[in-house]
């Protein structure tokens, strides 16, 4: 009986129950990598292993909350304007709860600055632990890019409130927003992520042969815009405990384990109409086989030699994410990657109320997990060579909502962002300046930094550093060459200065040569 096309596409994929569908749609007719690059300059491509994980503070993020000034400036203490702006509705952090991170930053004249208090040292059983990322900062392994946000152009108080620049498209709205961190323009609608065109840019350079098992890119939080690509699409897969020989193993054949008697027919008959769709002329039937054929293989790359982490995992939510990443990224040999992409998602950071208890626990969360994970790739040998950075839909708004218990904020702009790895630079405070000459917005309501204006200015900072530069820094570290970053980031060319299109802030080393 003839089937229609539709109905084959939803079939095929749909009786293999992946978490997971393969990539490299090539027989619809896109590009190969170096046609849509259209370049063979690979000087400033590094020939290592490298991988980058992105981090998302599903949500948006308090910035202001996580990143605190602590230092005397004249005959006032830094700490009294974030006091006096979140003290009264009872949100600010005091100066003794900040005691045990404080960090001090070489750009701003070794000022001290202070991370939020769940980024340090937690009690586990009665114990102290060190086990946040607040120590990473002292051994310059963790670096902070401030007041990051979604920009067209360069942006000025100024500029933004005479409406002399476009703005962001629908700023201030979660969807929009996050849209325009993972797709990397911030003009109109993104289609496709900028961890996506990496991979349609890189992935038949880097890992080219033998050929890879695996997409070069891979989710442990579902589908999501950063990872999808023109030319490829992302694997995605769920987070430990499950077992990599099962994230990817059709259902309904016994599998992981070999299948035997009516599964092992059903399973060979799933094959033979796999390589019997590819005889089909139809462009989308054979590229739904190449899909069903890749994603199959990859299942049985991932059936042996199973990998186990040396450091212990929280086991939380985000810590099994970043837990499947590091097994991942310790099977790479066998799966033939020399370049990996990863996204993991923490969510619940909309915090309109309730943000004491609910901000504390996420962060905590987070800073468990990321300090693992740099852990486990340290005992893998790469502590250089993989690169853990945040993003979040925006900041939070430094006057808060509320008072008491409830307290909270509402949706801002500028945020600050963590980089953590062995190829930072320094720990330091990187971005462009702001209206006080350093990267770390002033804290004033209705002056300097701040979008809003008239008395009911509530703190909501014009980045000083757009999203494309601090995601680019990332790329070209990567192996992105400057002259493809426009095709990753299209309106990277709005950011310029006096030596060029400023696509490294220089909080990660240069790729060697």
């Amino acid at each position: 009986m003839t089937q229609d096309r539709r109905e084959f596409l939803m079939k095929s994929c749909g009786a293999l129950s992946m978490a997971a569908i393969a990539t490299q749609m090539g027989h619809l007719g896109l590009m190969s990598a170096f046609a849509q690059s259209g370049k063979n300059d690979l000087v400033e491509v590094p020939s290592d292993y490298r991988a980058l994980v992105c981090v998302f503070m599903q949500g948006g993020n308090d910035g202001n909350q996580m990143i605190i000034p602590n230092h005397t400036v004249g005959s006032s203490n830094t700490w009294d304007n974030y006091n006096a702006a979140r003290g009264i509705q009872g949100l600010a952090l005091t100066q003794a709860q900040l005691a045990g991170t404080t960090i001090q930053v070489p750009r701003i004249g070794n000022l001290d600055y202070a991370l939020h208090p769940s980024l340090g040292t937690f009690p586990i059983g009665g114990t102290i632990v060190n086990n946040g990322l607040h120590e990473l900062w002292a051994a310059g392994k963790l670096a902070a890019v401030t007041n990051v946000g979604t920009l067209v152009q360069p942006t000025t108080r100024t500029t933004y409130l005479n409406n002399s620049v476009p703005k962001p498209f629908q700023l201030f709205s979660h969807s929009d927003q996050v849209s325009q961190y993972q797709g990397g323009r911030s003009d109109t609608q993104s289609f496709t992520g900028w961890g996506g065109r990496i991979s349609d840019l890189r992935s038949a350079i880097d890992n080219p042969a033998p050929p890879a098992l695996v997409p070069m890119i891979t989710s442990i939080a579902g589908a999501q815009l950063f990872t999808a690509g023109q030319q490829t699409l992302p694997m995605a897969i769920a987070a430990a405990p499950t077992s990599l020989a099962t994230v990817l193993a059709p259902s309904g054949f016994n599998l992981p384990a070999v299948p035997t008697g009516n599964n092992l027919n059903r399973y060979n008959a799933l094959k033979a109409l796999r390589d019997q769709a590819r005889l089909d002329p139809s462009k989308y039937i054979d590229a739904a086989g190449d899909v069903t054929k890749l994603a199959m293989d990859a299942n049985d790359a991932l059936q042996t030699n199973i990998p186990v982490t040396s450091v212990a995992f929280p086991n939380t939510n985000i810590g099994n994410q970043l837990k499947q990443v590091a097994l991942m990224i310790k099977k790479r040999s066998d799966l033939s990657m020399n370049r990996q992409i990863f996204y993991v998602q923490l969510g619940s950071f909309d915090t309109h109320t309730g943000q004491l208890t609910t901000q504390v626990s996420l962060l905590q969360q987070m800073s468990q997990a990321m300090r693992a994970f740099y852990e486990e790739m340290v005992a893998q040998g790469i502590g250089d060579k993989v690169t853990q950075f945040t993003m979040a839909d925006f900041s939070r708004t430094l006057n808060p909502a509320g008072t008491g218990a409830n307290v909270g904020t509402d949706h801002a702009w500028g945020n600050h962002m963590l980089v953590v790895g062995g190829g930072i630079t320094a720990s330091d405070f990187y971005g462009m300046n702001g209206a006080n000459g350093t990267p770390y917005p002033q804290l004033s309501f209705n002056q300097a930094d701040d979008s809003d204006n008239g008395s009911g200015a509530r703190g909501r900072w014009v980045p000083a550093t757009s999203v494309d530069q601090y995601c680019a820094t990332l790329a070209r570290w990567f192996g992105v060459p400057s002259a493809d970053m426009a095709t990753v980031f299209p309106k990277i060319v709005n950011f310029s200065n006096s030596g060029g299109i400023n696509t490294d802030l220089g909080f990660l080393q240069p790729p060697a040569a």
